[in-house]
């Protein structure tokens, strides 16, 4: 069920662009909607803390890339 909430989140991103600035913002409060993983939830934090450097108009492909690039290994 937690890996849905991790589809679910990234497919939202991607679509989303006022979405993922929520996320930026207040990751805390937008992830308590998902269900995820402790695991997950690190990896989701620590994708939008590298999202700080890398411009806007490029965030949504970075958070889905530090994602499948964590989730790969």
């Amino acid at each position: 069920m937690a890996e849905q909430g991790l589809k679910e989140l990234v497919g939202r991103v991607m679509i989303d662009p006022d979405f993922l600035q929520a996320l930026v913002r207040d990751p805390h409060t937008v992830l308590a909607d998902y269900q995820l993983s402790p695991e997950e939830r690190t990896s989701v934090l620590q994708a939008i803390a590298k999202l700080m450097v890398t411009p806007q108009s490029q965030r949504a492909r970075a958070f889905q890339t530090a994602l499948v690039k964590r989730w790969a290994t």
